[in-house]
């Protein structure tokens, strides 16, 4: 029974990936669509610039952000400071 529901599985996959890529062939089409006007090519520099320097500026400016309009007091743990270790106990004992 295990076998036959991989199998049924592994079908179902496969025609459902052969399916996407045949409907996907119209995107892969090399001819223009009326109306399109594509503008000119980002260098390497400018494509660096918007999908790698752009997003992590964003986040340390966010992060920062949050860093220094941060209100809140001291979350630390305060019940574990007032414990004391009995080795500790006796040699300040």
């Amino acid at each position: 029974m295990d076998k036959k529901n991989a199998l049924r599985a592994g079908a179902l996959a496969a025609g459902t990936t052969l399916m996407m890529l045949l409907m996907s062939s119209p995107a892969l089409a090399l001819t223009r669509d009326d109306g399109d006007d594509p503008g000119q090519g980002l260098s390497v520099i400018e494509t660096l610039g918007l999908y790698v320097v752009a997003p992590i500026g964003l986040f340390v400016v966010i992060a920062g952000l949050v860093w220094v309009l941060d209100r809140s007091k001291d979350r630390g743990d305060t019940t574990s400071s007032n414990i004391t270790v009995r080795g500790e106990a006796a040699k300040a004992g």
